[in-house]
């Protein structure tokens, strides 16, 4: 037994690219549902050694389900072929530009702009473009018009469908804010100093700005020199959230001073009719301070931070107080008010087990947990119709099955959270615990 929690269990990669074809299906698939549930994960193609993998630096694996006429009709999963995995299955470099060091592993997120696919990276990876059907094509600069990395966490506008981003890279001594228009090049891009070297995940928008996160866990010289994942605890450096206006510059962020904590991921951020920003998050108390091999530092709970501009302060409140994590809502109100977000409930080691719906108006939520081994991942809401209310809708998710080290996703009502699935889509092999995914209508 390997004595790294993050290559065991449903953690441990899976070795096969495999192609299969009209999935079984218990229930009934919503007609509605044209596309593709795609979700990607580290997956190291080549056995690390266990004493010093860290989770966050695995080859990516994209996986993904194509549903169409209510039918499923294929699941595959591929390497996005970096470097690294260009060599060891003896297949030629891809193409494209690079930024950066390493072998350009790609492996957190995975979208689609502009009519392409992406497998998405942080910290000083380029997008990488897949086919339709996961197969890796090239790196990507956007034509030649990014400055540099790119981020894991685009928010894109609902009403004008740019992306807006918030880079970093561990030589720069600046986060960058970068927005791509609708033909997938760089219209903007914008520099904000910050006096260390953090690590910043993710990112929100409200109508009029960008929220930045600057927080304490960064990065160490002396770490990256002894091999080791270089971003580290480090609550001397404070904790603070900015303000940017999304066409301003950097001189006029606002920075609010916040708890000592990391956020990998908000649920959604928007500004109220009195100027304040309401901005909710999923907070862990710290983040590689004792656990250097994952993102492992005690529960994370649910928070709203409420940002006053004109007074400077920030108010806080934890509305879930349980292990909340990979949060998600409907993204047709990213930057304006939501009433429901769901997230996925953590275990151990973000061991995912239930899935919550989150009423954030009345405070309640509900609990969908199966036990027995089964395993939620993240859960994505896919609205009915373009003009569906913010609740009708399906939630899918990839689920893991212990007792069979198998794998489904199962796609729920969002307005029946815990009543019995719509549909199961029983999976040819398990889907490991991973990052991220999205659904990409075909329409997209």
């Amino acid at each position: 037994m390997t004595a790294n929690p993050y290559l065991s269990g449903n953690f441990a990669p899976v070795a096969d690219e495999v192609t299969a074809r009209d999935l079984r299906v218990t229930g009934t698939i919503p007609r509605e549902l044209s596309g593709r549930l795609l979700r990607i994960g580290p997956n190291p193609v080549v056995p690390p050694d266990p004493a010093n993998y860290h989770w966050f630096t695995g080859n990516g694996m994209v996986h993904g389900v194509w549903l169409r006429d209510g039918r499923a009709e294929w699941y595959r999963n591929r390497f996005v072929r970096d470097d690294d995995v260009a060599a060891a299955r003896g297949l030629p470099p891809t193409p494209g530009p690079r930024h950066g060091m390493g072998s350009g592993v790609a492996n957190t997120n995975v979208i689609s702009h502009a009519g392409r696919t992406f497998a998405i990276v942080e910290a000083g990876g380029l997008p990488v473009e897949l086919s339709n059907e996961l197969e890796t094509v090239a790196y990507s600069n956007f034509e030649g018009t990014l400055p540099g990395s790119f981020t894991a966490h685009p928010k894109r506008d609902p009403d004008t469908g740019e992306l807006h981003a918030v880079v970093y890279y561990w030589a720069w001594d600046y986060l960058q804010y970068v927005v791509v228009a609708n033909d997938g090049r760089v219209r903007k891009a914008v520099n904000v100093p910050v006096p260390g070297k953090p690590m910043v995940h993710d990112c929100a928008i409200t109508e009029r700005y960008v929220v930045l996160f600057d927080l304490p866990c960064t990065f160490d010289v002396d770490v990256a020199m002894a091999g080791a994942f270089p971003y580290v605890w480090n609550p001397d450096y404070g904790a603070r959230v900015g303000l940017l206006p999304r066409e301003g510059d950097a001189f006029q962020v606002r920075w609010f001073e916040v708890p000592l904590c990391y956020v990998f991921h908000p649920m959604n951020a928007y500004e109220t009719a009195d100027g304040q920003v309401v901005l909710d998050v999923c907070r862990h108390p710290k983040m590689f301070a004792s656990d250097r091999l994952g993102p492992n530092e005690g529960r994370p709970t649910l928070d709203r931070w409420v940002l006053d501009p004109p007074s400077g302060k920030v108010s806080t409140d934890c509305l879930d107080d349980r292990g909340n994590e990979f949060p998600r809502h409907d993204e047709r109100r990213i930057g304006k008010p939501i009433r429901y977000g769901y997230t996925a409930g953590l275990a151990d080691r973000l061991g995912v087990g239930p899935i919550y719906k989150h009423d954030l108006v009345d405070r309640t939520s509900e609990l969908r947990l199966e036990g027995n081994g089964r395993a939620y991942l993240e859960p994505v809401f896919v609205p009915r119709t373009p003009e569906s209310d913010e609740d009708d809708g399906w939630l899918l998710a990839y689920v893991y099955d212990a007792a069979t080290n198998g794998g489904e996703v199962q796609i729920l009502h969002a307005q029946d959270f815990t009543g019995s699935p719509v549909a199961t889509i029983h999976l040819p092999q398990r889907v490991p615990f991973g990052f991220h995914g999205n659904w990409v209508p075909d329409a997209n």
